[in-house]
C-alpha cells in the first residue's frame, strides 16, 4: 500500500490497470520498456491498451514518479527509483544495473563556463556475465578466438 500512496501522493489518479502498472514497477529494477510493461500487465488487463501504459508513464515522468532512461535510442527504458544514482549498461543486450555509488565529480571553470551544474548521471558500458558466458561459448563453439561486443572487435 505504500506504493499506492506514494503515487496518490503526486496526484495521480488510482485506476485498476494504473495500480496494476505502478504494482509492477515498485521496487522493479529490470528498468522495463513502456512494452516490456504492457506485455506483463496485459495478462491481467487483456482489455487495456497499450496507451494506457504509455499514458500512465507520461504522467508518471511529469510529476517525478519514474525517470525516463534513453540508453536505447529506439526504445525508452523507465526507472521507478528516482533517487540519484547511475548506470551500468551492457552493450550486448542492453541490460541496465544501477550503481549506487556517488561520484563528486567537479568540471573545470573552463569546461562548465557560466552553467550552473546541478546534477550528473554516468553511465558505465561494457558486457555483462550473461552476454560474456554467451560469447565464450560460441568462440568455443566455433573455434574461433574472435569475439564482438555493439562497438569493439576482440581477438584473444
Amino acid at each position: 500500500m505504500q506504493a499506492m500512496d506514494k503515487y496518490r501522493s503526486i496526484g495521480l489518479k488510482l485506476t485498476p490497470q494504473r495500480m496494476a502498472i505502478f504494482d509492477y514497477l515498485d521496487g522493479n529494477k529490470d528498468h522495463p520498456s513502456a512494452e516490456e510493461i504492457y506485455k506483463a500487465i496485459s495478462k491481467k488487463f487483456p482489455t487495456m491498451s497499450f496507451a494506457t501504459v504509455y499514458n500512465t508513464l507520461r504522467a508518471l515522468k511529469e510529476k517525478g514518479g519514474v525517470r525516463e532512461l534513453t540508453i536505447d535510442p529506439a526504445k525508452k527504458r523507465y526507472d521507478p527509483d528516482t533517487g540519484h544514482h547511475n548506470h551500468l549498461i551492457c552493450t550486448a543486450c542492453k541490460k541496465v544495473v544501477d550503481v549506487q555509488i556517488d561520484y563528486d565529480l567537479k568540471l573545470p571553470k573552463s569546461v562548465k563556463g557560466d552553467f550552473t551544474v546541478f546534477n550528473n548521471h554516468i553511465e558505465f558500458y561494457g558486457v555483462c556475465p550473461g552476454c560474456k558466458e554467451a560469447d565464450e561459448q560460441r568462440m568455443k563453439k566455433e573455434g574461433t578466438n574472435v569475439h564482438r561486443t555493439q562497438d569493439r572487435l576482440y581477438v584473444r
